[in-house]
């Protein structure tokens, strides 16, 4: 006879085959900004470049400041010996052989400013590696909390299409007795219908939202994400006091930083062209070898002769140019960086006190209103579209106040990004 299996076996068995799909849910990124977060920095491929770009920049450094190769040439003299023999390659019966040592020695002080230049260059490299990560981080958190808003927005959505489902049964009641026009339930019909039609779209915005985020994570566009859970709370009103954010700003903005570091490269640069007028050296030391023994030493000092005054008065003048340039980049990087920092402080306290009020008054009035005209209207005393209006007025108090904590959330994530960290 076979063997039966026992609830308890099956309920195990049933357990088991579903602990992948259950662990998949739960490994899914998304309920919390800091999931998406942590995600990124591991896989985003242009976070992974950027910082690569960075690490060669730094190892730039040493190349830059130090000497070049030392050279060495060997040249074989009178490889016939006036003659009397066959051409030779060996310094032993050669006429004589020289080896000659050169070492390239530039002027004193260029390399220690090639040096410099290169360390200044590898940090304006950190610089836009930092400003990378700062810009998709702020996409992300940006994207988080209008998936949140969305997710909330569907939920009240399918709230009130519940609400009106029993408010057409109720005009349907009424309409029964006598009491109520059929219109009424045909208007609470419609609304129904524009309520799904709503719900549509939403879904078309979150698949949307959706295949941003797992763009900015590099996994496929219909990967699955997990629901928003909450939305970051924000800072206290202290933190965000705009005279505060402008000295951090100033001092930590990633965009800043790399064009103060530009900076400082020019005017490194521009030292680097005026120290061309001088010449550069070349060092040798030359044995010469007569048959077994070496027997003569010679030695050599060449250097160039900065004649080309005109193409050195242009170097110098190019890097002047390209120093002032640099310093203009930063004063429009800090008028657009401070800009958006003003916008974006009044933004959030803006968002801040919008949701406050709809919470502690539109709201509560709206549910009062609604309360009473669907008392009003059970006895007769209001139309259908008065208790409809009551009823738009409940989810406009309630789209307001989720909206003004995405708004909050989206001006918190730009005010994060000028900063290059988090609040």
């Amino acid at each position: 006879m076979p063997k039966r299996f026992s609830l308890q076996t099956l309920t195990v068995v049933l357990a088991v085959l579903s602990a992948p799909a259950v662990l998949a849910q739960d490994a899914a990124p998304g309920r919390t900004v800091a999931s998406l977060l942590d995600y990124a920095r591991q896989n985003n491929p242009e976070y992974a470049s950027m910082r690569h770009e960075a690490d060669a920049a730094g190892e730039r450094v040493t190349p830059a400041g130090a000497l070049p190769d030392p050279k060495l040439r060997v040249e074989l003299m009178d490889i016939t010996r006036m003659g009397e023999q066959s051409p030779t390659l060996s310094p032993s019966r050669a006429g004589s052989t020289k080896y000659t040592i050169t070492q390239e020695l530039p002027w004193y002080g260029k390399r220690d400013l090639k040096r410099e230049i290169a360390e200044l260059d590898a940090d304006g490299a950190q610089g836009r590696y930092r400003g990378t990560w700062s810009e998709i981080a702020a996409r992300l958190k940006t994207s988080h909390a209008q998936l949140y808003v969305l997710h909330r927005n569907e939920q009240l959505t399918r709230e009130i299409l519940d609400l009106m489902v029993r408010l057409e049964q109720i005009a349907q009641a009424r309409y029964a007795g006598g009491l109520a026009m059929q219109q009424d339930i045909v208007r609470a019909q419609v609304e129904q219908t524009a309520m799904r039609n709503d719900l549509i779209m939403l879904e078309n915005e979150g698949n949307m939202l959706r295949a941003r985020i797992n763009m900015l994570l590099s996994r496929p566009a219909n990967a699955p994400l997990a629901t928003p859970e909450a939305l970051r709370p924000l800072p206290t009103p202290a933190k965000l006091d705009y005279a505060a954010l402008e000295d951090r700003v100033r001092g930590r903005n990633p965009r800043l930083f790399a064009d103060d570091a530009a900076i400082k490269s020019a005017e490194k640069k521009r030292e680097l062209a005026y120290k061309e007028r001088y010449p550069d050296f070349m060092l040798g030391v030359t044995p010469v070898q007569y048959s077994n023994s070496v027997k003569e030493w010679q030695l050599m000092v060449e250097f160039n002769i900065p004649l080309q005054q005109s193409t050195r008065r242009a170097m110098e003048r190019e890097s002047e140019s390209m120093l002032s340039a640099a310093r203009a980049r930063k004063d429009a990087t800090a008028n657009e960086v401070l800009s958006g920092l003003a916008e974006n402080v009044s933004g959030i306290e803006a968002a801040r006190r919008t949701e406050m009020l709809a919470t502690t008054s539109l709201l509560p009035q709206a549910e009062l209103t609604f309360n009473s005209a669907l008392a009003a209207y059970e006895n007769g005393k209001v139309d259908f579209a008065t208790l409809l209006e009551a009823q738009q007025q409940i989810r406009k108090a309630r789209l307001n106040q989720i909206k003004a904590q995405g708004e909050a959330q989206i001006r918190l994530a730009e005010i994060e990004k000028l900063l290059g960290e988090d609040l």
